[in-house]
């Protein structure tokens, strides 16, 4: 019977020099679910990811992993960790190199040639299994580290902005390949920047911004809490004709205008009818008038915002 919970953060800090990283930082990642932890650049992600994996110590608090005791380094035949900054051993051939991770993790040879063999075919990376790591390009490398990643077929997969560099016809592969392996019962621990994959793929998140969670919870929740006062609005021929509307505070508190529509948050006692009768009434045909569920992009915005980067963290991935 699998674990209730398979990664429980029970309030972690974990200070640098210069400041934390991490403060008082609980979130509980149930199993066979894709779990996002988000954050803009710099928020603590990496670091909490870095203390769950057992590579860095925190210095409060505890994880605990499977319901279980012991340590990341414990459970490493079970996990599977493809970390932001990517590494293989340049010098042998994928296939070789493929098996020999794999028996790291308890994997015969024999099983690891063929299960590595039968992935990259299922890649694109067939042509290329005897080749020197180095021959291949910076995309095809990173596929090999995500085969490397789940070649020993782990119970809990945890990635840490695992599509960046691809393009998006690679994004879409490597997204179909995560989300079979949460089908079949892997629980997946997503960590991103980017809204919009988190969206598509994730059940659950926890945002934190300066080393703090801002919000925790299952997705959908999230949304419905956060719902019931966004518009979207389209207009034929751009949103200039309407801007005074849409600046009208009366109604609308904030707006993100992408030239062609506009996503608003209205003001808590405003009628979106009334809003709608004020776009009418300046002549523009208006194309799209949505009440709609706000994005997780826009959640973000209105719960993270610009302040919420630590200066010193702008350009640096050390204690990301």
């Amino acid at each position: 019977m699998p674990a209730a919970s398979v990664v429980t953060v029970s309030s972690i800090t974990k200070r640098y020099a210069g400041h934390t990283a991490v403060r008082e930082l609980s979130l509980t990642v149930p199993a066979g679910t894709i779990y996002g932890l988000l954050g803009p650049n710099g928020a603590g992600k990496t670091t909490t990811i870095r203390m769950i994996m057992d590579i860095t110590v925190p210095d409060e608090g505890s994880v605990t992993l499977f319901d279980e005791s012991g340590t990341g380094r414990d459970f490493s035949s079970r996990i599977g960790y493809l970390p932001e900054e990517r590494g293989l051993y340049k010098k042998m051939k994928v296939l070789d190199l493929l098996v020999f991770l794999a028996e790291t993790k308890g994997v015969t040879r024999s099983h690891a040639k063929r299960e590595a063999t039968q992935w990259l075919e299922r890649l694109g990376l067939g042509d290329w299994t005897l080749k020197k790591v180095n021959d291949l390009s910076k995309g095809m490398q990173q596929k090999v580290q995500f085969i490397s990643t789940v070649l020993h077929r782990p119970d809990l997969l945890i990635l840490d902005e695992p599509f960046s560099g691809f393009d998006p016809v690679n994004t879409q592969l490597m997204k179909n390949e995560v989300v079979e392996l949460a089908n079949a019962g892997t629980t997946v621990l997503f960590s991103t920047h980017i809204m919009e994959q988190a969206e598509k793929l994730c059940s659950s998140v926890c945002i934190i911004a300066r080393g703090e969670k801002v919000v925790d919870g299952q997705l959908a929740d999230i949304k419905s809490n956060h719902g019931g006062r966004h518009v979207i609005v389209a207009v034929a021929d751009g949103l200039q004709r309407v801007e005074r509307v849409l600046s009208d505070r009366t109604l609308v508190q904030n707006s993100d205008n992408y030239g062609q529509y506009a996503e608003l948050e209205l003001v808590e006692s405003a009628d979106p009818q009334q809003l709608l009768q004020n776009l009418v009434q300046t002549g523009a045909q208006i194309t799209r008038f949505e009440i709609a569920e706000p994005t997780l992009n826009k959640i973000f915005i209105d719960l993270v915002g610009a302040g919420a980067i630590r200066p010193e963290a702008l350009g640096e991935n050390a204690h990301a």
